[in-house]
């Protein structure tokens, strides 16, 4: 038995209350099912994933076959699993056998209210489909109605350095309290506003390039053509030819191909797979 509060076992004995005059206020989702049930097993976790996402617009009764025979010959079930959607009395939609999530969405988005998209999520998504504009519009209206959130205020400040504000970027950073700064969000964050500030002081990628042919070990090029690959996002790129940078000239700058690396592993993250390949080869340098 589920623990979702969004879910019940139905009975012949308590069918009619709980499943066909409750449809009257909540749609309910009628799940026959049976233990030996494969597919059945393999839809469970997703109608108990949609019960508890969508937070009551709708509800799962359970049916067991096995140990409610006559409620499932009752219900007309030829086969299992068998979903009927009861709405107002009414078996109005349903379908046999283990749908994907996205289909049983479908089926539901028909009869039952969709939950309210979270703000937050919105935001991100409309993020990551280069909408950067929208998603700063969110995340400034959540900023105004809770200006503490500070990982709202941390993503605006992001949001403001893809779109060249890197000065509003840099305050909202500066304004962190001092704990905040050493979360892994804000480092990166000040790392690639220290990106975009030289993006705009280094030569071309083509000159930097033709040096390189011709010296391929032309410390300076190889660390203006590192941050050339970091502005565009060519991170792989970018820790490459800072590995060269250290074979080939370690205290450069005072060591800045070490400390860029770094900059970086802190922009990305740990997570990132160039971070883990290149973080291994900084240490093989080092040792």
């Amino acid at each position: 038995m589920s623990e979702s509060p969004y879910i019940f076992d139905a009975t012949m004995e308590n069918f009619q209350q709980q499943v066909m005059d409750a449809s009257s206020e909540t749609p309910i989702l009628v799940d026959v099912w049976a233990d030996w049930c494969a597919p059945c097993k393999q839809l469970m976790p997703i109608l108990e994933k949609l019960a508890n996402e969508y937070q009551g617009q709708f509800l799962v009764a359970k049916v067991n076959a096995d140990e409610q025979q006559q409620l499932t010959a009752s219900l007309g079930v030829r086969s299992l699993p068998t979903v009927i959607l009861v709405k107002d009395g009414q078996a109005v939609d349903g379908f046999n056998g283990a749908l994907p999530e996205g289909e049983v969405r479908k089926i539901l988005d028909k009869h039952v209210e969709a939950p309210a998209e979270d703000p937050y999520e919105a935001a991100h998504k409309r993020w990551e489909q280069g909408d950067v504009e929208g998603a700063l519009a969110i995340l400034t209206e959540m900023n105004q109605q809770d200006p503490d959130n500070l990982k709202v205020l941390i993503d605006i400040a992001q949001l403001k350095a893809e779109l060249g504000d890197v000065d509003t970027a840099e305050q909202v950073l500066d304004s962190l309290p001092p704990e905040e700064k050493l979360q892994p969000q804000a480092k990166q964050l000040a790392a690639r506003i220290k990106f975009i500030r030289q993006a705009g002081q280094l030569p071309p990628v083509a000159e930097l390039e033709h040096i390189l042919a011709n010296d391929p070990k032309n410390p300076e090029a190889l660390h203006q053509l590192a941050l050339q690959h970091v502005i565009k996002e060519e991170n792989g790129e970018a820790m490459a030819l800072l590995i060269r940078l250290m074979q080939a000239d370690a205290n450069y700058k005072e060591g800045v191909a070490k400390t860029t690396l770094i900059e970086l592993f802190d922009k990305l993250g740990n997570s990132n797979p160039d971070v883990r390949t290149y973080r291994r080869k900084l240490y093989t340098l080092m040792h």
